[in-house]
């Protein structure tokens, strides 16, 4: 799983975080709340490829990286705190 560090993108996984954050305090149904990884996802695909000017198989995989990788980040801080 180290290989997939490669492809983590620092600004988007801090831009995923916040709209991912917004979203979740905005709208508190369960319901909704379960499509937050799909969304932030998708974000991040959507900006890396608007950064990079270029999509291929592997900005794909970054932007998808860093998307999903602001929800973990976002449970771990959250478990942190509560803790």
């Amino acid at each position: 799983m180290e290989f997939l560090n490669d492809y983590v993108v620092f600004v988007i996984v801090g831009i995923c975080l916040a709209i991912g954050y917004i979203i979740k305090n905005i709208i508190r149904t369960d319901i909704f709340n379960r499509y937050i990884p799909l969304i932030v996802g998708i974000l991040g695909v959507g900006l890396n490829v608007w950064i990079n000017m270029n999509i291929n198989p592997e900005i794909m995989l970054g932007g998808l990286i860093s998307g999903l990788a602001s929800t973990g980040l976002y449970e771990a801080f959250h478990q942190f705190i509560n803790k």
